[in-house]
């Protein structure tokens, strides 16, 4: 009985977060990002501030919904990677999976990249979080070549590869242009460590 409480209590949860994200997305692509408050998404969702903010700590965080699993793609690239598979290269194929996993055609997702790009706040917000997943990256490939936790090989190749994103912004073909930098990264981690 307890377990089908958690499970429900859980369920309910999940099922507010998404009504909240949700609502913030129409909200957010109806009207533009800042001319939507808080109190408008808490609104729309029929749930009060207070419960939106339980669940995202800021507007800013309502647009970005996928941080845990992306995280834990990339960490799953570096360690489920296939046998003779470079880490680097794991790390492309991962990111680019992750950048591309949308329904490219789906003019939501168009909307979407457009109000994130054209949105100072939510470009810098992106960043930022998809930069925090730099520690979680690291402490993998460490784990991997058998390096201690704060070997700076490790820290440098998750952060570059988190970088190479960057790299491809506003060019016809970005994902070209990302697997350059990884190719770059490949050279120098081969050099580095001529494994892994």
């Amino acid at each position: 009985m307890n377990e089908m409480t958690m499970g429900r209590r859980e369920r309910k949860k999940a099922a507010t977060r998404k009504a909240l994200a949700d609502a913030a997305l129409d909200l957010f692509l109806e009207r533009g990002y800042d001319q939507v408050s808080v109190k408008d998404i808490a609104d729309a969702a029929d749930v009060s501030t207070t419960t939106l903010f339980k669940h995202f700590p800021s507007k800013e965080a309502l647009v970005f919904d996928e941080d845990a699993e992306q995280e834990a793609a990339l960490v799953s690239a570096v360690r489920d990677r296939a046998p003779g598979r470079s880490i680097p290269a794991a790390l492309c194929e991962g990111i680019l999976h992750i950048r591309s996993g949308a329904n490219l055609e789906d003019p939501r997702i168009a909307a979407f990249r457009a109000l994130v790009e054209g949105t100072p706040v939510l470009r810098s917000y992106a960043h930022r979080m998809w930069m925090r997943h730099q520690a979680a990256v690291a402490h993998a490939i460490a784990e991997e070549i058998g390096a201690p936790d704060d070997d700076a090989a490790c820290a440098a190749l998750a952060r570059f590869a988190l970088e190479a994103p960057r790299v491809g912004e506003g060019y016809p073909d970005p994902r070209e242009r990302i697997r350059r930098a990884f190719d770059l990264l490949e050279r120098g981690w081969s050099a580095e460590h001529g494994r892994g």
